[in-house]
């Protein structure tokens, strides 16, 4: 069964190229050309994949991103005509896994695509391994992509659950930035270390003060550890 593609894009000649990329690549793709269209077909078609323009009719893209992640946690790579750092931090900490900025090579926006899809399409098989982690109050599950803090499952997307796995795998093992956009984003990834940053960031406002038995740690001028105390 093909794979669903949502497009949301307002520049009817983009919208077109990506569909023809898209469908090349195996996609079944839906297009939208303002914000409420956008949220409307994410609900319907409960896409596999959304690419989402920020400068949008009706709503613009942070709206739709927010309005997508209260129910889904499909890959979203958001579009910009905009390369300030303000632009891809507010997507990212609005939800998105990916930005790309226009114009954009649509090789390089493939291979993002393929690296943010990458989860979806490596479900565990029956007899693999377990990808579950517990900690004092903090349960880290891969397998279904579920955080659970303090007895309460908290909603956080694919990437900020990868992250926080990979880390929480090798306790007191510091990662540098770009150790973690390699092993985590892939090395087909082609962000920045702020990326890094924001997700930590997002992840700390979802743990501070949980426990006093770990923690997120920052080692100034070289990365960050899942410290575990004895």
């Amino acid at each position: 069964m093909a794979k669903r593609a949502l497009v949301v894009e307002d520049d009817v000649n983009i919208a077109e190229l990506l569909r023809l990329y898209l469908e090349k690549d195996g996609f079944e793709v839906y297009l939208a050309g303002d914000g409420g269209e956008g949220i409307r077909l994410a609900q319907e078609k409960a896409p596999d994949l959304v690419l989402l323009d920020i400068m949008l009719p009706v709503v613009d893209g942070w709206v739709v991103c927010s309005e997508i992640r209260k129910t889904s946690q499909v890959p979203i790579i958001m579009l910009t005509a905009k390369g300030e750092t303000f632009d891809k931090i507010s997507g990212l900490e609005m939800g998105a896994d990916d930005y790309v900025t226009k114009p954009f090579e649509v090789k390089e926006l493939l291979a993002r695509i393929h690296a943010v899809m990458r989860r979806s399409d490596c479900e565990p098989a029956h007899g693999t391994q377990e990808k579950k982690l517990t900690f004092d109050k903090l349960v880290i599950s891969l397998d279904s992509y579920e955080l659970i803090v303090d007895g309460k499952r908290i909603e956080a997307p694919p990437k900020e659950m990868e992250l926080l796995y990979h880390l929480a795998s090798s306790p007191n093992r510091v990662f540098t930035r770009n150790q973690l956009l390699d092993e985590v984003w892939g090395f087909d990834y082609f962000g920045d270390s702020r990326t890094v940053d924001v997700h930590i960031k997002r992840l700390r406002e979802k743990l501070e003060g949980v426990s006093d038995k770990w923690c997120l740690k920052t080692v100034w001028g070289v990365g960050y550890k899942f410290e575990v105390t004895d």
